[in-house]
């Protein structure tokens, strides 16, 4: 009775965390066993991480990370298995193994700590293994634990989420870093120690992005995906999904089109879509994107003037609080929008 009473405390935490999102993490928990309900809290909050990267990364882009597209198993609504899809489980895997490798070498956990096993060996020239390491091993495991227990189909979609999902946990190990401190005489710096810290998390996001943009695709005929999204399917051979290619994203299908709306698809379009023009601070990709999303959508750009409230003329008072004016000014924004007497609904399923 006293371990249900703690899951359903856990579920409660997670379905907090996780109300905004219709992708639920209570499958987590319901998965894993129950001498790991320590981690749940953490689980959630990297699954959560790993959402608001992918929203991040594609704020830009026609398809953007939407809520309906949330699912990570086979078994639920997500049958798709296109680029998108392998984004979506490789960043979700990423991040719930970095927060809870992130949370061992706090001490967060009473089993968990830094990882030590180096310490002491010879790293290179002029350098030794020391200090402390962040415990991938521990944050892999677990995460492979929680995350690839969602798959309960035993399809090629499964198949290839499981490798996504894997692929996921290989980018923290790649992207994390060696830092050192120097040791010698007067600061001589003859000897350093070192050791592998995880790297911030926008940078694994990065990684990940670039590893969508070149995701390979496995061809595979019409038979075996038709046989894969049915309750009938069967595993496909591993060796279809080459292996020497682990750490790449994989897909089996190419995307539909997210310029226009699809009802049965869940796809939005982007018809009423904010896009970036004529921005400072911005990058080149983001300045393009009123004519990814837009013209090239067949829509057109509006401008809209708004007006803004900002903190303004800020000054230090002693002691010790700062005082600002609200000042009122005038932004344009940019949106797409149907041009005059064109038609209201685009493709099958639109609506």
């Amino acid at each position: 009775m006293g371990d249900l009473l703690i899951l359903r405390v856990a579920v409660g935490i997670c379905y907090v965390t996780f109300s905004a999102s219709a992708w639920s993490v209570n499958n987590f928990l319901i998965t894993g066993p129950k001498a790991y309900l320590t981690y749940t809290t953490s689980v959630a909050l990297g699954a959560q991480s790993g959402i608001e990267e992918c929203k991040f990364q594609f704020a830009w882009e026609r398809w953007n990370c939407p809520e309906n597209a949330l699912q990570l198993s086979t078994h639920n609504r997500l049958r798709s298995a296109t680029r998108e899809t392998s984004f979506i489980h490789a960043i979700s895997s990423a991040g719930v193994m970095y927060t809870i490798t992130k949370n061992c070498s706090m001490g967060d956990f009473e089993n968990c700590g830094c990882d030590e096993s180096k310490n002491g060996k010879t790293g290179g020239h002029g350098w030794i293994w020391g200090g402390c390491s962040d415990n991938v091993e521990f944050g892999e495991r677990i995460s492979k634990l929680f995350v690839d227990s969602l798959e309960k189909g035993k399809d090629a979609r499964a198949l290839m989420n499981l490798h996504n999902n894997r692929a996921g946990r290989l980018a923290v190990r790649a992207t994390m870093k060696r830092t050192c401190k120097c040791h010698g005489i007067s600061g001589s710096c003859s000897i350093q120690t070192c050791w592998l810290q995880l790297a911030n998390f926008r940078e694994l996001g990065n990684y990940l992005k670039a590893k969508y943009e070149r995701a390979l695709k496995i061809e595979m005929d019409k038979q075996q995906l038709r046989a894969g999204n049915s309750a009938e399917g069967h595993w496909i051979p591993t060796e279809a999904f080459l292996p020497s290619a682990e750490a790449e994203l994989i897909f089996l299908e190419e995307s539909p089109d997210y310029c226009t709306r699809n009802s049965s698809l869940g796809i939005y379009g982007t018809e009423g879509r904010e896009c970036l023009q004529n921005s400072r601070n911005t990058s080149r990709w983001e300045q393009c994107s009123c004519g990814r999303l837009c013209t090239e959508c067949g829509l057109q750009v509006e401008e809209r003037r708004t007006e803004a409230i900002s903190s303004c003329n800020c000054k230090f008072q002693w002691c010790c609080t700062v005082k600002c004016e609200q000042c009122r000014h005038v932004v344009n924004k940019y949106y797409c929008t149907r041009s005059p007497g064109s038609a209201q609904s685009w493709g099958k399923g639109s609506a």
